[in-house]
């Protein structure tokens, strides 16, 4: 495993991080409170030191689940939550998006039952939870600094999602020097995180991207193909049938990236993300151990090469010779499609 600095923070991560999100919920299969812990102690035994979860994932069971999986090596490990959904007050139906509170009595509030919750005195990274560019007031940015004063807080972040999108709140985070900025991002998925890459070299920030979804849920990893039936209440079922089959027809055509006992398309998935300099950790979607043995092992396959890079931009510059809608929706904006108009990304915008 290696290793990288997240902004400059001066908070080491592992280059595959955890995602916690799958030992909180049953969204990506159920499994026992046992079994999780297991799980994550795994990871960090494969060199998997940075691990991100979030006080909605199960409305606080995950952080439950991370503090008492990680409460022996806390000192080993960076770990990372999110706030700002209010689940207090409202419960969760099915995969729909509860109301956000964003004000800082909120924040603050969530902030100190988090740290209850993970049973730690502070968190190493705190991030604002799929915040709309108007809710990142200078008021919120003051209690982001008070927390960090008060030592609860050792770095600042913003999580992006779970639509593709949010490039208004992304350029925000970055142009003030939010340590971390997670999105949706990979081979298949690439304008969004192309575009903070620009943003990162015009402005000269220190932000560190986090991709997650690096297997475009499950194709890049083949755990979804044409023969899968996803079980009732599987996340990865919001995609629309068109959107996975052309995803396989994307995968086919990506088949040189897999290197025979070195390189498996799994972990160039992961490999392609870490090629860029301004990546920190990819937090792929662990179910299972072979999956941890596997992806964790991706930041150490052979790196891809200029000429294997250029490929791929070559590929999805003309959309991998696929001449067909794949289903999904166009980018989220919070700002009447300015952003998208001023990224250039017209084309990917609602009609």
């Amino acid at each position: 495993m290696q290793y990288s600095e997240l902004g400059d923070s001066g908070l080491e991560v592992s280059e595959v991080g955890f995602g916690a999100w799958t030992v909180g919920t049953d969204w990506w299969g159920d499994r026992s409170e046992e079994d999780a812990i297991e799980m994550l102690q795994y990871a960090v035994d494969q060199g998997v030191t940075y691990v991100d979860t979030g006080d909605v994932y199960g409305h606080g069971r995950s952080e439950e689940i991370v503090g008492r999986a990680l409460s022996e090596v806390r000192d080993e490990v960076t770990v990372a939550t999110k706030v700002g959904y209010d689940f207090y007050n409202n419960p969760q139906a099915g995969h729909g998006e509860i109301p956000k509170q964003m004000n800082p009595e909120y924040l603050r509030e969530a902030v100190e039952k988090s740290l209850e919750r993970l049973e730690m005195d502070s968190v190493d990274l705190l991030q604002l939870h799929n915040a709309d560019v108007s809710e990142i007031t200078p008021d919120v940015l003051e209690l982001l600094d008070e927390l960090e004063e008060e030592g609860k807080i050792d770095a600042t972040g913003l999580a992006l999602g779970p639509s593709i999108g949010w490039l208004a709140e992304g350029d925000l985070a970055i142009e003030a020097e939010f340590d971390s900025v997670q999105l949706v991002w990979n081979v298949l998925e690439q304008e969004v995180g192309d575009h903070f890459l620009e943003t990162i070299e015009r402005t000269g920030s220190s932000t560190s991207l986090i991709p997650r979804v690096p297997h475009s849920s499950g194709i890049l990893n083949e755990q979804v193909t044409p023969d899968t039936e996803l079980g009732e209440g599987d996340h990865r079922g919001f995609r629309p049938d068109a959107w996975y089959e052309t995803g396989w027809e994307k995968l086919e055509k990506l088949r040189f990236l897999e290197q025979a006992g070195e390189r498996t398309m799994g972990q160039a998935a992961i490999a392609w993300l870490l090629s860029h300099d301004s990546v920190a950790s990819v937090t792929p979607t662990f179910r299972t151990k072979a999956d941890i043995d596997e992806w964790a092992a991706a930041s150490d396959v052979p790196k891809l090469t200029d000429e294997e890079m250029a490929r791929v931009d070559e590929l999805y510059e003309n959309d991998f010779g696929i001449d067909r809608d794949d289903g999904m929706d166009s980018l989220r904006t919070s700002v009447d499609g300015a952003d998208i108009e001023s990224a250039g990304l017209d084309k990917l915008a609602a009609d």
